[in-house]
């Protein structure tokens, strides 16, 4: 059994931050998906009995140098100084069961929010979004087919509009309200633009694109900057892995919008955590731009889902762009200084992926039908499907259960040689779980450990008392630890059963760098939303990330792929002529890319 007291004299001498309280605040970095309490939903219950956590559809809006987020269904919102810790409130008066795909802005000293689940509800608002006494004095807003996926906008004038759409027929709408007289619209909606999917590979549906089933447009987000204002959408649904956000501009609110040929903005259909759409657009405290978007599970159910955020922001010509290369690995937060805000990753590479990983989780005892008076209608089994070897391959949709909750389980990985171990993400997932809404016991208790034998063991952090709900522990060591085996030691969690999607651990290996890729090829294919690219495999990568764009130096989309050495990009624009690079990634580090490649 674990012996929280040993540990915590441990933790002590080695003078380790303990419970989890100092490390976090102490933090330079996180880690996509963000590491909030998401809410287990409540309003498909009496549908389906099924429990998911889910958090969706950001808006996050700067009020008074502090961030509100307020996501789909979560029963209140979450505010922070910083981007890293986010505190949930509870507000006083609210949305039933939570707003459904909210709209936020900021408006004379005052929080506004639009997303009744009816779609036929009014604007709230509050001048303490802290304290949550949102007061709702506004007509509803009646427009056909009701408010589906509203944004609000407050121009620099302090006139305020409404976007909103959630449909696979209908296009993106746009109204001004009468910001004096209770919201109302003034004058009739206007249709502004709809999807292409024939002209815009991106825009198809399905998983890498490959559904012939209508696309859904949906989730608008208006951001000005200079003087050109950018409408931001999502498509072609929320469940795929190539779920991103496009925008359209405009030097009007009600348009006419023009599509930018450099579509989408941002886009994540490989890695670890896929997805990127129906997001916000954010400017931190210090002038720089953050995107944040909505990443697909879809395991427990079709809307289990989590939030990422992306530095993000405008070339010198006005381009918009998000980064999510690396996108679910380390990056730097805002407070910490970077040469370039397009570029925060840490360069911390991932050490776990595929390493030989045990566990002393025992077999699970699961019930049989009884053959005889001599059988005990018992048998002994391991979980199928959910093998330990589900816990560092990096895909969040496959995970691990134990077969016990209890704290003499334990889960270690073999690094292969001492390495530079800098972070380690847990990815707790919910199995068979049986929660709902937000109780105020979740919490997850465990001790991380280090070895260089698998013999000894040091303790790297200490989260055995934790009462906080971390269901994606991030936990950023105050100092690298250099050692060859890292072991989760379990203590407790909420849930029946013990289940993790994934053990990360990050930081930097000793060996040397990948070399760049080399024949990389790009063939356009007839159907110009296509294109097949090529390159040798590097001897000792993990994988490879592409990137295309517009200009030799604009390349600002990419997708990451693991083991292979080919990639069918199927987001492209068929008017648009674009250029190309790879580059290899090991666990110590990344190459130089390849030269660029140019197809019209």
């Amino acid at each position: 059994m674990h012996q929280k007291h040993l540990t915590t004299v441990l933790c002590a001498l080695l003078l380790i931050p303990f419970a989890g309280a100092q490390s976090f605040q102490d933090k330079t970095t996180y880690c996509n998906p963000l590491d909030i309490d998401y809410s287990y939903m409540s309003h498909y219950r009496a549908a389906n009995q099924v429990s998911y956590r889910s958090g969706a559809d950001p808006a996050v809006v700067n009020f008074k140098g502090k961030f509100f987020m307020f996501v789909t269904r979560s029963h209140g919102y979450w505010v922070s100084e910083d981007l890293s810790r986010w505190r949930f409130i509870r507000p006083q008066a609210w949305y039933f069961n939570g707003s459904n795909a909210p709209a936020a802005a900021v408006k004379d000293g005052k929080i506004i929010v639009l997303g009744d689940p009816s779609g036929r509800g009014a604007v709230i608002e509050t001048d303490n979004p802290e304290l949550g006494n949102w007061i709702t004095n506004f007509a509803v807003i009646d427009v056909p087919h009701g408010v589906q996926d509203p944004n609000l906008f407050v121009d620099d004038d302090n006139r305020v509009y409404l976007y909103e759409e959630s449909s696979n027929l209908y296009p993106i709408h746009g109204v001004e309200l009468d910001a004096q007289n209770f919201y109302v619209p003034i004058g009739k909606q206007v249709p502004l633009f709809n999807l292409d999917p024939e002209k815009h590979g991106w825009e198809r549906f399905g998983q890498d694109h490959r559904s012939e089933l209508k696309p859904f447009i949906e989730g608008p987000w208006m951001v000005k900057h200079d003087s050109t204002y950018y409408l931001e959408y999502g498509a072609p649904g929320t469940q795929w892995n190539v779920y991103a956000d496009g925008v359209y501009t405009s030097k009007s609110p009600l348009g006419p919008f023009t599509y930018a040929a450099y579509n989408p903005i941002s886009y994540k259909p490989g890695g670890f955590l896929k997805g990127s759409g129906h997001g916000a657009t954010v400017r931190d405290n210090s002038g720089n731009h953050w995107h944040f978007a909505t990443m697909a599970i879809s395991v427990n159910y079709k809307f289990e889902r989590r939030i990422g955020m992306y530095p993000a922001g405008f070339e010198s010509d006005g381009q918009m762009y998000v980064n999510t290369a690396y996108g679910d690995y380390p990056h730097y937060l805002p407070a910490h200084p970077v040469d370039n805000h397009k570029s925060r990753f840490t360069g911390w590479m991932l050490l776990s992926y595929k390493k030989p990983v045990s566990t002393n989780s025992p077999l699970v005892v699961r019930e049989v039908n009884v053959v005889d008076e001599s059988d005990s209608g018992y048998m002994l089994d391991q979980i199928p499907g959910f093998e330990v070897s589900k816990i560092n391959d990096e895909e969040i949709r496959s995970y691990w259960v134990s077969a016990a909750n209890d704290d003499s389980i334990y889960v270690q990985l073999d690094l292969g040689e001492p390495m530079d171990v800098h972070a380690v993400q847990l990815n707790f997932q919910d199995f068979n779980s049986e929660i709902f809404g937000r109780p105020d016991t979740l919490r997850q208790q465990f001790v991380l450990e280090g070895s260089d034998d698998g013999r000894v063991w040091e303790v790297l952090a200490d989260y055995s008392d934790n009462t906080r709900d971390m269901p994606h522990a991030y936990v950023e060591l105050p100092n690298p630890a250099t050692v060859r085996f890292v072991r989760y030691r379990h203590v407790y969690c909420t849930n029946a059963y013990l289940a993790m999607a994934e053990f990360r651990v990050f930081g930097k290996g000793k060996g040397a760098l990948p070399q760049t890729p080399e024949n990389f090829a790009v063939v356009r294919q007839d159907d110009r939303r296509d294109a097949m690219l090529n390159w040798d495999p590097v001897p000792g990568a993990q994988g490879y990330v592409v990137y295309w764009g517009i200009a030799p130096d604009r390349l600002n989309l990419s997708a990451m792929m693991y083991d292979q050495n080919f990639y069918e990009l199927r987001a492209l624009n068929t008017d648009t002529a674009y250029y190309y690079q790879v580059e290899a990634f090991s666990e110590n580090g990344v190459s130089k890319r390849s030269p660029v490649r140019f197809t019209e």
